[in-house]
């Protein structure tokens, strides 16, 4: 078990903008659509025209929560399930094709890119992390977050995304499919914010997905819009499967 609590949120997807749209839409929440992506206006142009959408999401909610906090350095994690996968499409129908590749392409389609991209455009030097573990990504990057909590540090910032898998893959894919992105203010427990629990049971029993806490009428979300909704919902418990286990989220706002 871990517990932390976030002390303040940004996130962006098409169509939910401002924090207005994502209470509400915590309260009857669907699966964003569209191809609106954000201005970025802290990035400079000719740095900005080399980021693609997902990347400009992730920034963006980055470039938020910095300014929430300040301005202030902290340790950032960077987590996605697939990443900027539609770059590596291109790049392996590239090689089958026998075409030359872009070193430009190659460099933005590693899994620390966005992160890095981040880190150049802001000066930033610390403590970067990118990682992925399947559905329970946006879970592993909190336990991570929390380790880095017990070291010392005052505040973790977890900035997470995700965009719809390629049409060559969507024969595998999971979940519902979104582009969204969010970025977490995560703080020791009791610091300010809600404060979560998190704890993992071994085992599957049940089908892969959502198995408590959304009403009837909700859609079926992708794990992480899921897990974002929770903190957004005032919901007290959230179980969420993967494929080896079951991840419950628990609140405990009165500790």
């Amino acid at each position: 078990m871990v517990a932390f609590s976030v002390r303040d949120w940004a996130a962006w997807a098409p169509g939910l903008h401002e924090r207005a749209a994502w209470d509400a839409w915590a309260r009857a929440p669907f699966l964003p659509h569209g191809d609106d992506t954000p201005a970025l206006t802290e990035v400079p142009l000719m740095q900005r025209r080399r980021i693609d959408p997902l990347g400009r999401m992730a920034i963006q909610t980055a470039y938020w929560c910095q300014q929430q906090a300040g301005g202030r350095s902290t340790p950032m994690l960077f987590a996605s399930r697939h990443g900027d996968v539609d770059r590596s499409v291109g790049l392996l129908k590239a090689l089958t094709a026998d075409e030359a590749l872009s070193p430009t392409a190659f460099g933005l389609s590693v899994h620390n890119a966005i992160a890095a991209l981040y880190s150049i455009v802001t000066g930033e030097r610390g403590n970067y992390l990118a990682l992925a573990s399947g559905r329970s990504t946006v879970e592993t990057a909190c336990v991570e977050a929390a380790g880095l909590l017990a070291d010392g540090a005052p505040e973790v910032r977890l900035v997470y995304y995700e965009a719809p898998l390629p049409q060559d893959y969507m024969a595998y894919a999971d979940e519902a499919q979104a582009f969204y992105a969010w970025c977490w203010r995560i703080v020791p427990a009791g610091a300010g914010g809600p404060r979560l629990q998190l704890h993992w049971n071994g085992g599957p029993t049940g089908p892969i997905g959502q198995t408590a806490t959304l009403r009837q009428d909700d859609p079926l979300l992708p794990h992480g819009l899921a897990v974002h909704r929770f903190l957004l919902s005032g919901d007290a418990t959230l179980s969420l499967r993967d494929e080896a286990g079951t991840w419950h989220w628990q609140r405990d706002d009165a500790n």
